[in-house]
C-alpha cells in the first residue's frame, strides 16, 4: 500500500503580515479607525490641559487670563507647527520609505527628523525670548498683563526643543503605523503636566507659589520627560524601526525628503492663526457681547480639532506606505475614507448644534446679548463644520502622498476670504451676523478647494 503522505504532517501555517505591512492590506475603514482611536484620545488630554490651565490660571486673577489670552496663539502655533505641520513632513516620509521596503532609509530619516525637531525648537526659543515682549505689545499687552504674559512665555518656550521633540518623535513612531504607544506617552506627559502645572502655579502641598511661570514650568517638565522616554525608545531597539545612531550621516536628500512636505504645511498652521487673530481683532469692533458670543463657538471648534486631527494624522502612515509600494489607488482610497469619517462626524456635531445652540452656549452663560451672539454664530457657521472636518482630513492625508501645496493654498483662500471681507463688512457697517457668515463660507470653501486639489492633483511619479 502506498502512502501518500505521513499521518502526522502539519499544513504549513500562513506567513503572518507583520503591523508595517498590514497596513498596506488590511481593510480601509477598520485599520483607520483603529489607528485614529488612541490619537483622538491622546488629543482629549490636550483639551483637558487647556481647560484645567485655564482653570489654574482664573484662579491667579483676571489679569493672568488676560496674560495667557496674549500667550495662547503662538503655544498653539508651536504645537500645530511641530505636531501637525512638520511632524506629518516626518509620518509622510517615513511611511513612503517603508511602504517601499527600504528600512534603512526609514531609519536614517528618522535622525534627521531629530536634527528637524531640535532645530525647530530652538527656532521658537530664540524667536519668543527675544521677540515675545514685543509680539505681546502688539497684541494689545500693557504694563502687569504684559509682565504676566513674557513671565508665562520666558519658562515656556525656554522648553521649545523638548515641545518639538517630543511631536517629532512621536510622528516618528507614527510613521511606522505605531499609533497606540505615542498617544499612551503623551495623554501621560498630560497628566504630569496638569499635575505639576497646578502644583506649581496655585503652590498646593506646601509647594511654593510660582504663578504663570509656575504653570508654564509644568509643561515644561512633561515634555521633557516625554522626549527623554521617546529617545530611549527609538534608540533601545523597541520601536519598529532599528536607529543605528553610530552609523550616521548626514544627507541633503534626506532632509528634503522631509522639508519638502512638512516646511510647506507649516505654512498652513501659521495661515490658521493669522486667521483667528484678524477675526476676533475685526468682530472685537462690534462689543464685547459679540466677541464672547464667538468665543464660546470657537471652544466648540477646538474640542472638534481633536477628530478631525486622529482621522487626519491616522492616514498618514496609510496613504504613505500605499505610495511607497506604488499603491496609488489604495493611498486615494484611505484618503477619501478618511475625510467621509471626519467630515461626517464633525458635520453631525455642528448639524445639531446648529439645530439647537443651546445644547453648548447654555452651559457657558446666561447672559441673553452674549447667548443670541453665539446661537447666530453656530446657525452661519455650525453647518458648515462638515467642510472644515473634510478639508482638514485631507490636507493630513496630502502630507502621506507628497502632495501638500493644494492644501495649503486652500488655507490661504480662507484667510483671504476672512481678512478681506471682513474689513469690507466692518467698513460698510454691516450687522455681526454676515460675520458669521463669511466664517461658514470660508469654511466651505477651504473644504471645497482642498478636496478640489486632491481629486484633481497627480499623486505618484
Amino acid at each position: 500500500m502506498t502512502i501518500d503522505a505521513p499521518i502526522d504532517t502539519v499544513p504549513p501555517r500562513a506567513p503572518v503580515a507583520s503591523p508595517i505591512a498590514s497596513l498596506l492590506t488590511a481593510p480601509i475603514l477598520p485599520t483607520l479607525l483603529r489607528l485614529a482611536i488612541p490619537n483622538m484620545v491622546a488629543m482629549v488630554g490636550s483639551t483637558l490641559v487647556a481647560i484645567a490651565e485655564t482653570s489654574y490660571i482664573g484662579r491667579l486673577g483676571t489679569i493672568p487670563l488676560a496674560a495667557i489670552a496674549l500667550v495662547f496663539p503662538f503655544a498653539m502655533l508651536t504645537q500645530m507647527m511641530s505636531a501637525g505641520a512638520m511632524g506629518g513632513g516626518v509620518s509622510s516620509a517615513i511611511s513612503r520609505a517603508l511602504g517601499a521596503g527600504d528600512r534603512d532609509r526609514a531609519a536614517t530619516l528618522a535622525l534627521h527628523a531629530a536634527i528637524i525637531g531640535l532645530c525647530g525648537g530652538l527656532f521658537f526659543t530664540v524667536t519668543m525670548l527675544v521677540f515675545g515682549c514685543s509680539f505681546f505689545t502688539l497684541l494689545g499687552g500693557r504694563e502687569r498683563v504684559l509682565e504676566e504674559a513674557s513671565g508665562y512665555s520666558q519658562v515656556l518656550f525656554s522648553g521649545a526643543v523638548a515641545i518639538w521633540l517630543v511631536n517629532t518623535l512621536a510622528s516618528v513612531i507614527r510613521g511606522t503605523g505605531d499609533m497606540r504607544l505615542p498617544s499612551m506617552i503623551l495623554i501621560g506627559a498630560s497628566t504630569l503636566q496638569i499635575a505639576l502645572g497646578g502644583t506649581l502655579g496655585l503652590g498646593l502641598f506646601g509647594v511654593p507659589q510660582f504663578g504663570m511661570p509656575g504653570v508654564a514650568a509644568g509643561q515644561l517638565i512633561a515634555f521633557s520627560c516625554a522626549a527623554v522616554f521617546f529617545l530611549w525608545y527609538l534608540l533601545s531597539g523597541r520601536s519598529r524601526l532599528s536607529l543605528n545612531v553610530r552609523a550616521f550621516h548626514f544627507e541633503r536628500g534626506m532632509f528634503l525628503d522631509i522639508l519638502r512636505v512638512g516646511a510647506v504645511a507649516c505654512l498652513s498652521p501659521l495661515q490658521t492663526v493669522l486667521t483667528i487673530l484678524i477675526f476676533t481683532k475685526i468682530l472685537a469692533t462690534f462689543g464685547t457681547e459679540m466677541l464672547a458670543g464667538y468665543g464660546i463657538g470657537s471652544r466648540l471648534e477646538f474640542l472638534l480639532i481633536p477628530i478631525t486631527f486622529a482621522f487626519g494624522i491616522a492616514s498618514v502612515p496609510m496613504v504613505g506606505m500605499a505610495m511607497g509600494a506604488g499603491q496609488i489607488k489604495r493611498a486615494r482610497r484611505v484618503a477619501w475614507t478618511a475625510a467621509a469619517a471626519s467630515g461626517l462626524t464633525v458635520g453631525l456635531i455642528g448639524l445639531v448644534i446648529a439645530l439647537d445652540p443651546a445644547l453648548w452656549v447654555s452651559l457657558f452663560t446666561n447672559d441673553p446679548g452674549v447667548a443670541a451672539a453665539a446661537h447666530s454664530y453656530f446657525h452661519w457657521a455650525g453647518p458648515a463644520f462638515v467642510f472644515f472636518g473634510m478639508g482638514v482630513s485631507l490636507y493630513f492625508s496630502s502630507q502621506g502622498a507628497a502632495r501638500v501645496g493644494g492644501p495649503v493654498l486652500a488655507s490661504t483662500a480662507r484667510l483671504l476670504i476672512v481678512a478681506i471681507g471682513g474689513a469690507g463688512l466692518m467698513t460698510a457697517q454691516a450687522p455681526a451676523w454676515t460675520l458669521f457668515a463669511l466664517v461658514g463660507g470660508a469654511m466651505v470653501v477651504f473644504g471645497l478647494s482642498t478636496a478640489a486639489s486632491v481629486a484633481f492633483a497627480r499623486w505618484g511619479k
